[in-house]
């Protein structure tokens, strides 16, 4: 399945900050919204990604103030970034390679939606959740 298929049916929302907006900042939105991560953008630039993970191991465990770091400092860059015409499978593999947990979706330069780790575990196991109906079918015909 290709990456434009999974944002058709989850929807392009991509939320972004500024790289000078503090942390705090930063946690405040992703509560809003109730997401793991914020696309760290200057003049639709995509330069990172802030997420919990970067906060908890790079401000709370060093003892850092969340009010006064600026996401920059934290954030993952640089960002690594998939396209909608690339495949659920690729990403998988990529986001398992490198350790991650969310990629930006650009097409031609331009950001049109974020997939989590959990976005496409969830398109995995509906695939195969089908194929194995499919199986089921053709067995009992």
């Amino acid at each position: 399945m290709l990456v434009r298929h999974v944002l058709d049916k989850k929807g392009s929302a991509a939320h972004a900050i500024g790289p000078d907006a503090t942390v705090l900042d930063a946690l405040k939105l992703m509560a809003t919204y109730g997401i793991g991560a914020l696309l760290v953008m200057q003049d639709d630039k995509v330069l990172g990604v802030m997420s919990e993970r970067d906060y908890a191991r790079k401000v709370a465990l060093l003892g850092r103030a969340s009010h006064d770091t600026p996401v920059s400092q934290i954030m993952t860059a640089p960002a690594i970034t998939v396209t909608p015409d690339d495949t659920v499978d690729a990403c998988m593999r990529l986001v398992t390679d490198k350790r991650i947990r969310h990629l930006p979706v650009l097409e031609k330069g331009r950001v049109v939606g974020v997939l989590s780790i959990g976005d496409l575990v969830k398109t995995i196991l509906g695939e195969q959740k089908q194929t194995i109906e499919q199986l089921e079918a053709y067995i009992r015909s």
